[in-house]
C-alpha cells in the first residue's frame, strides 16, 4: 500500500482528516514531532534544534554553522528509516522531504479558502489574519527552500489538492482513499528501489554532516551525486576529503561532485568545526568597528553576527541562541553591564567576553562577579581576542556536554 504524505495550511481541518484517514486505513500517524523525536535520538541533538529547520528564516549564524542543512540531513534519515519500515500517514512539513522519485507516496495538499480559515481560527478577523499570514509565510519559505517554488499550494507539487472549505471530512477522506487505490501510486520494484536510494543518500548525508560537511546527496543505484551549494576554495582538496570520508563509510560507488555555479562568490563553502566558535554575537554601538571585527574574525573561521545596542542583543539572544557573546559596556539604552546581568540570569550557558574602551577596575570586578568569562580592553590584539573566544567556546561546549550527561 502507498504512503500518504499530507501537507496543509493552518485552520484547514487537516488534523481531523488525518485522524479519520488513520482510523479507516489502519495506518499509523506520523507527524513532524514523530520525525523530530526520531532524528533527535539518531543525531544526539536537542529536538528544539531540529525544529528550527521549519522556521521561515535561517539563523544569522547559519552561514558558518550550516546547522539547518545538517539538521535537515538527520530529519531525512529519520524519515527514510520510517518510510522503509511500514505504510503510514505522514502529516506536516516533513512530507516535502520525501523525494518525488518514490512513486508509492500519495502527496496530498489540504487547504481551505481565507474565509473558512478565519472562521476556524475563532479569534476574530483582526487576530486571525496576521496569524494565518505568518503561518503561510513559514510554509512558503519551507517549500521554496526545498522545491524552489514560492507557492506552497501549487497543484504541481502534489498528486491531489483537497479544498477543505468545499468538502466535509467524509468527502475529503473518500477522495484521498480513491487516490490511494490508483494504480499510479502502488508500490513497484522501481519505487521501492527509489526508497532504498533515499535511505542510502540520507545515511551518507548524515555521515558527512557528522564530520561538519553540509553537502546535498542524491543516490541512483550505484551512482552518488554530491552537491555543494556555494563556491569552493581549494576544490581539489575538498573533493579528496569527501571521497576519503565516503571510503571510510565503505561507499565504493561512482561519485560525482557538483558545485552550484550560481552561488554567491562572497559566501564560500567551509566545513563546520566544533572546535571553532561559530555562534558569536558581537555587541557594540560603534558600527564600523564591530562590522570590521566580524569580518576579521571570519577570516579566522570564527562565525559571528552583530548587534548595535543592548535591546537588539537581548532579542538576538532569545531568537538566535548564540553560544559566546563579545560585549561592549558603554552603549545607549540598555548598557553592557545590564545586558550581561540579564543574559547570565536567563541564559547562563552563554559565555560572555567583555571588550570595552572605557572600563575601570570596578567595572572589571563587577563583570567577573556577574559571570563574565573574561574582561578585555580596547584596543585588543586580534589573535589574543580570537584565542579568548576559542577558550570561551570550549568552556561553553564542555559545560553543555556535562549538563547532558
Amino acid at each position: 500500500m502507498p504512503v500518504v504524505a499530507l501537507f496543509s495550511g493552518s485552520f484547514c481541518g487537516a488534523e481531523t482528516i488525518a485522524e479519520r484517514l488513520v482510523a479507516e486505513t489502519g495506518y499509523p500517524l506520523c507527524t513532524d514531532d514523530t520525525i523530530v523525536a526520531r532524528a533527535a535520538t539518531l543525531a544526539g541533538l536537542p529536538a528544539e534544534q531540529l525544529r528550527r529547520c521549519f522556521a521561515a528564516k535561517p539563523s544569522v549564524f547559519n552561514p558558518f554553522t550550516r546547522e539547518r542543512e545538517r539538521c535537515l540531513a538527520w530529519l531525512k534519515l529519520a524519515l527514510a528509516e520510517q518510510c522503509a519500515e511500514t505504510q503510514w500517514v505522514l502529516h506536516g512539513f516533513t512530507s516535502h522531504l520525501l523525494p518525488s522519485s518514490i512513486g508509492h507516496v500519495l502527496h496530498v495538499c489540504l487547504i481551505a479558502d481565507a474565509a473558512q480559515r478565519i472562521r476556524a481560527a475563532g479569534a476574530g478577523r483582526s487576530k486571525a489574519i496576521p496569524r494565518i499570514e505568518a503561518d503561510d509565510r513559514q510554509r512558503a519559505a519551507w517549500v521554496r527552500a526545498l522545491k524552489a517554488n514560492a507557492d506552497p499550494w501549487d497543484a504541481a507539487l502534489y498528486d491531489m489538492v483537497v479544498p477543505t472549505h468545499t468538502l466535509d471530512v467524509r468527502q475529503a477522506v473518500d477522495l484521498i482513499g480513491q487516490g490511494l487505490a490508483a494504480e499510479a501510486v502502488q508500490p513497484t520494484a522501481l519505487s521501492r528501489r527509489a526508497g532504498a536510494d533515499f535511505l542510502k543518500a540520507a545515511r551518507i548525508e548524515t555521515g558527512l554532516a557528522a564530520l561538519g560537511h553540509a553537502v546535498g546527496v542524491a543516490v541512483s543505484g550505484d551512482r552518488i551525486q554530491l552537491h555543494i551549494d556555494r563556491p569552493v576554495l581549494m576544490r581539489e582538496r575538498l573533493e579528496t576529503e569527501l571521497r576519503e570520508a565516503l571510503a571510510a563509510m565503505d561507499i565504493v560507488d561512482k561519485i560525482n561532485i557538483a558545485v552550484n555555479p550560481g552561488a554567491d562568490a562572497n559566501d564560500t563553502y567551509r566545513r563546520y568545526r566544533v572546535d571553532q566558535p561559530s555562534k558569536v554575537l558581537l555587541v557594540d554601538d560603534e558600527r564600523e568597528f564591530v562590522q570590521t571585527l566580524s569580518e576579521r574574525l571570519g577570516m579566522r573561521d570564527i562565525g559571528s553576527a552583530v548587534a548595535f545596542d543592548g535591546e537588539s542583543a537581548l532579542a538576538m539572544v532569545a531568537e538566535e541562541a548564540p553560544e559566546v557573546m563579545l560585549l561592549d559596556l558603554q552603549m545607549p539604552g540598555i548598557d553592557g553591564m545590564e545586558v550581561l546581568r540579564r543574559v547570565k540570569a536567563t541564559h547562563p550557558e552563554i559565555e560572555v567576553v567583555i571588550l570595552t574602551g572605557h572600563g575601570t577596575d570596578d567595572h572589571r570586578n563587577q563583570c567577573l562577579q556577574l559571570g563574565a568569562f573574561a574582561y578585555l580592553e580596547k584596543p585588543v590584539d586580534i589573535e589574543a581576542l580570537s584565542d579568548t573566544l576559542k577558550q570561551a567556546n570550549e568552556k561553553m561546549r564542555h559545560n553543555r556536554a556535562k549538563n547532558r550527561k
